[in-house]
């Protein structure tokens, strides 16, 4: 097996230190599997695949992906954002394409690790990112309206913002006082355990009172239901080219934000811990095998937890002993407890969504995007609404876009041309020389205004071009150049190149900058000597 393949792969190495820290990561992947339990259910539940496709996605997708991703602290899982994006899918295509979507996810993912795709997300700029979280955290919320009324979110259709304006539309107090009842107690109960940090596990706290206080009223509403008392046998999912055809789109956007997701997850968590740097590509190997085998379980497609991540980190989290504890945690409380599970009722599970929901987008972040300036709060903005109201995927490419024409934008008004006076004392002919230093960077966003400005020049037989501050030059700087070259000497006038840079110097022959020059020795290295050449033409 050749060296790049093998970095890929678990070693001895991921679990160096277990030795010295197993009892905290014991303790820490307890924890975290505590706080994942209502999240698995409630995410398989919104998705429209059902509380068991979550949490064995959270089971086998997490215990997958701790072994095989990068990360040593990432957990992994089913996802608010993955929710967002699967939920229409399902609906348009029915539950029973769920494991080939699953497992042809998880194939791409792998490939992009393969492919060594892992530094992707530093692409993706900081208002981008912000824009489709919030999108997200909007489009979560949304989705729980209808449970939060007592409705089936499937009977709304697939847009989450036409679901939960039609649901209130579609409700009545007088039906709707069980369910919304409960989603108050539940977000007034994580909103008062937040206070005590991760010691008191908010959500089921939540989860508990609600059960009970449903029991004890004999309320009607409606509830998780009975739950497998293990993990499904494993089966092949359909892999027929007429399903695959079908299924190649929506697997494509389910596989980049698998892989985004997941990376900027891995990201935030080597930030906040001293754990070691992520590895990038193996994370979305990693990630992708965990999907895959997710998808042979009748699970969901799985990608790194950010709030999951950092609660494990919090907790102290050492190693991925952490990661793989949290998975058997949660198939030991489903075996040992499933037939509790089952009376959750739904309504419960789409308050502690709500509160999830709410506290993905901090409020300092938005006000700090918004104003650094205009640009990136449209970009925040843009992005965020295109989440809600078209696709993620969409967004962050429409995103991507509009940041990079900003940031040319930016870039084009940093390129400027300036005509300056001849340096020492003036000599009689000086008037015919003019003498333009171009700053900045030379590239198609901002060479015709360079052209326009030297192009205009009249009265002059000799024209300095000082090139030692262009930055950046692109095929399309250069070929401008080699066209005012040759436009003013094709007026009579002399052109001089100071300064041009070695880097510059390759790009600016192949496109013939220097062959417009009335003579080679026309370029010069230093300003003085081009001056008094200059001026020596002029008399």
């Amino acid at each position: 097996m050749t060296s790049p393949l093998r970095s890929l792969l678990p070693s001895r190495s991921d679990y160096a230190g277990v030795r010295e820290t197993w009892r905290i990561d014991l303790l820490a992947g307890v924890t975290v599997g505590v706080v994942a339990l209502p999240l698995a259910l409630a995410f398989g539940v919104s998705s429209g695949v059902g509380a068991e496709a979550g949490i064995v996605t959270a089971i086998v997708a997490g215990l997958v992906a701790a072994v095989m991703g990068g990360s040593h602290v990432q957990v992994s899982g089913p996802t608010g954002a993955m929710v967002v994006v699967l939920a229409p899918v399902v609906a348009n295509h029915g539950a029973a394409s769920l494991g080939t979507l699953t497992v042809m996810a998880g194939v791409l993912v792998v490939g992009a690790g393969v492919l060594r795709l892992g530094a992707i997300v530093s692409t993706i700029p900081w208002p981008v990112i912000e824009g489709f979280t919030a999108g997200i955290a909007l489009i979560i919320f949304l989705q729980q309206v209808p449970a939060a009324l007592g409705q089936s979110a499937t009977s709304h259709g697939s847009n989450a913002l036409l679901a939960a304006i039609d649901a209130i539309g579609d409700s009545s107090l007088s039906t709707a006082w069980p369910t919304l009842a409960i989603v108050g107690v539940v977000v007034a109960i994580m909103v008062v355990t937040r206070r005590f940090g991760a010691k008191v596990p908010g959500s089921i706290v939540a989860i508990v009172v609600a059960t009970a206080a449903v029991a004890l009223a004999g309320w009607s509403v409606p509830v998780i239901g009975a739950l497998p008392t293990g993990l499904p046998g494993p089966q092949l999912p359909a892999l027929d080219p007429r399903t695959l055809a079908a299924l190649a789109g929506p697997a494509l956007t389910i596989a980049a934000l698998a892989g985004v997701e997941s990376l900027l997850s891995a990201r935030v968590a080597s930030l906040h811990s001293d754990t070691g740097r992520y590895d990038g590509d193996r994370e979305l190997v990693g990630q992708g095998l965990a999907s895959v085998a997710s998808g042979f379980f009748g699970g969901m497609p799985a990608t790194g937890a950010i709030a999951r991540t950092a609660v494990n980190v919090r907790s102290g989290a050492r190693s991925r002993l952490a990661a793989v504890v949290h998975s058997i945690t949660l198939m030991v409380a489903v075996i040992g407890a499933g037939t509790l599970v089952a009376k959750i009722p739904l309504a419960a599970l789409a308050g502690i969504l709500m509160v999830t929901a709410v506290t993905m987008v901090p409020a300092e972040s938005v006000r700090t995007v918004v104003r650094t300036s205009r640009q990136n709060a449209l970009v925040f903005i843009m992005t965020a609404g295109i989440t809600v109201m078209v696709d993620l995927v969409y967004a962050v490419l429409a995103g991507v876009a509009f940041a990079a024409i900003f940031a040319l934008r930016t870039l084009a008004k940093s390129a400027g041309v300036h005509r300056e006076t001849l340096p020492g004392p003036a000599e009689p002919g000086d008037e015919g020389i003019a003498l333009f230093r171009i700053d900045g960077a030379l590239f198609f966003g901002a060479a015709e205004r360079v052209l326009d400005r030297v192009s205009a020049t009249e009265g002059v037989s000799v024209v300095i071009l000082r090139m030692s501050q262009v930055q950046l030059m692109d095929a399309t700087g250069a070929q401008v150049l080699a066209e005012l070259v040759t436009g003013l000497e094709r007026r009579g006038v002399t052109v001089l190149v100071k300064g041009i840079q070695p880097r510059h110097l390759e790009l600016a022959t192949r496109v013939g900058v220097l062959a417009a020059l009335r003579d080679e020795s026309h370029v010069f290295d230093a300003l003085e000597p081009a001056v008094a050449y200059a001026r020596t033409h002029v008399h």
